[in-house]
């Protein structure tokens, strides 16, 4: 097909390639340049796929290799693949956090698809922070989208135990501090924990947001539960290929799949897998991003009706997502909840929720429970508010002891995580199991970036003597493969003057999570008192990124987003003309 036979289809891509002038010459001819003929792009949809596979994300590490099977089904298709190279945020590797970087991969996402001649886009992630960063992006720049998730690894193993990732780490560390491994078996641990690619297999932060990238409807059915390794995923890759071609034909763009009712849906299967924390911010974040007024009271009065049915760690004690996917995958977890579900919710599949869903069976009733015998009858989170946290904090009652879903200690305050780590350490610490330790000055600006600190080390003194939870209050974060009371994203955070930048060791706090309460029992006067002794801390930067971050993220209680990104609810988002 030559250029003087293309007439234009009213596409993106064409306003680059189709007019016969100066610059879409100059488009055409440095295609040419790259070795394509006019045939292989001209007059077909353009489809952008942003694989953020990186040499240090573990996560991704198939990714270099099946970008080829999403490339073969855009061009079974019709269409005409691009690989764009998106930022990769390895959770194991960036320091402090790869939180920092999650708006900086929506910015980076969202311009590339604007900039280039893109009519609709693959979103290639799993990792945690890379599901929402890509979302947030794709759905701000309103083209037709699609996200293939990375797919869980194998399960671990040691000496014929299966290790989920994150959460046996954190167990058997506990276990080497307290004495009663040596380094011999914690090797074993660190050599048998991740056998393959793919991202955690537990129902961590990465299971978690793909989970949620499907119930909004944002992925092929059944998408989010294929393990990496299994070449299920491989074909599932190239149907999304083939699938981005299609929407971009029928005209799919994000705000006929990403609506109230998807969102609804999203809060309930997030609840009912055993969410990570995390889910908190990233959802209020995707759902203000597209207009919707997502707030941390719906996600608690979704928890308080919706049981956790997914027998997976940590919420779990025995199943992993290999598990899970044997035993239906999230189709059939979905199709249990069906009557609780927004059926008619339309998919990137194109079809509504409800036609997705038939003939999804379970096949393991201890791994995806029924609803009259679910592993925890409430949802996974609750959200608790009081003196200390008036914005609200998160905890996740599913995966701590029941003591201390109401429990009055007092508080052990850390002003730094380095602090925090050289005294849980010290076998003089004075503390006991009854103390609620306090990290600060670890939120969104003070992290900076939320880091995930929330899990804080129990003391080795407690661990000697047989401890293994305690009260743990943060304006951080924790892993979604964490466990434990750990009371998180406390709002607003310390550093920019919260309360709980005025906690005192030996300050009694009290804990009622059934009445959704966090409190310390300090009286208003004297909490005047250190608020106006109170100092605001150095900011972290005075540059670039950082600076731009600590200056224009919101709260956690509104997802950490950046102000000058969310959009004004029930106002569409403009493409501006960049010609």
């Amino acid at each position: 097909m030559s250029k003087d036979d293309t007439k234009s289809s009213g596409r993106r891509s064409d306003r680059w390639f189709v007019p016969d002038d100066l610059r879409s010459m100059g488009h055409r001819s440095r295609m040419l340049q790259m070795g394509y003929d006019e045939a292989d792009f001209l007059g077909k949809p353009i489809i952008g796929i942003i694989n953020t596979w990186s040499d240090t994300n573990p996560c991704h590490g198939h990714f270099k290799d099946r970008v080829e099977d999403v490339k073969r089904g855009i061009l079974q298709a019709g269409g005409f693949p691009v690989e764009l190279p998106g930022l990769s945020l390895s959770e194991s590797q960036l320091k402090p956090t790869s939180m920092l970087y999650r708006n900086m991969l929506a910015m980076e996402t969202e311009e590339m698809l604007r900039a280039h001649p893109i009519d609709g886009t693959v979103l290639m992630g799993g990792c945690d922070k890379s599901t929402p960063g890509l979302v947030l992006g794709a759905v701000s720049a309103g083209y037709p989208m699609i996200f293939m998730p990375a797919g869980p690894m194998l399960r671990g193993n040691y000496r014929g135990e299966a290790l989920g990732s994150g959460s046996d780490s954190w167990k058997y560390w506990d276990e080497r501090r307290a004495g009663t491994i040596g380094e011999s078996e914690w090797k074993e641990v660190e050599q048998g924990i991740a056998r393959s690619f793919g991202h955690c297999m537990t129902f961590g932060t990465a299971s978690t947001m793909t989970a949620i990238a499907e119930a909004l409807g944002l992925t092929l059915p059944g998408a989010s539960s294929i393990p990496a390794a299994d070449t299920n995923h491989n074909r599932m890759a190239t149907q999304t290929g083939r699938r981005a071609v299609e929407m971009v034909l029928e005209g799919l763009t994000p705000d006929k799949i990403l609506t109230r009712p998807a969102v609804d849906n999203a809060v309930i299967v997030a609840m009912a897998t055993g969410c990570s924390t995390n889910a908190v911010v990233h959802l209020l974040a995707m759902a203000r991003r597209a207009g919707i007024d997502l707030t941390l009271d719906d996600l608690d009065a979704a928890s308080r009706t919706t049981p956790v049915l997914a027998n997976i760690r940590p919420s779990g004690k025995k199943y992993l997502m290999e598990d899970f996917y044997f035993a239906g995958g999230l189709r059939a977890l979905m199709a249990q909840l069906s009557d609780r579900l927004n059926l008619d919710a339309i998919t990137v599949s194109g079809l509504p929720l409800g036609e997705t869903l038939k003939g999804a069976e379970i096949y393991n009733a201890d791994v995806i429970r029924p609803l009259d015998n679910p592993i925890y009858h409430e949802g996974s989170l609750a959200v608790l508010r009081g003196n200390l946290a008036p914005d609200g904090c998160v905890i996740k009652p599913s995966a701590c002891e029941s003591r201390f879903l109401n429990h009055e200690g007092p508080a052990l305050v850390f002003d730094s995580y380095p602090e925090m780590k050289a005294a849980v350490d010290d076998d003089d610490l004075d503390v006991t199991a009854d103390h609620i330790l306090i990290l600060r000055n670890a939120g969104p600006q003070g992290g900076p970036g939320m880091p995930e600190w929330g899990m804080l080390p129990i003391p080795r003194k407690l661990l000697r003597q047989g401890v293994r939870d305690m009260l743990r209050i943060s304006d951080s974060r924790m892993s979604g493969t964490s466990y434990g009371a750990c009371i998180l994203h406390v709002a607003p955070e310390s550093h920019i003057g919260g309360p709980l930048a005025l906690v005192k060791t030996g300050d009694i706090v009290r804990v009622d999570v059934p009445n959704r309460r966090i409190d310390m029992l300090v009286d208003d006067a004297e909490l005047e008192a250190r608020r106006a002794a109170w100092v605001a801390p150095k900011p972290h930067y005075e540059r670039g990124y950082g600076w731009m971050f600590v200056n224009h993220v919101t709260q956690a209680d509104k997802g950490c987003d950046f102000d000058f990104l969310e959009t004004r609810f029930g106002a569409p988002v403009a493409e501006p003309d960049i010609f």
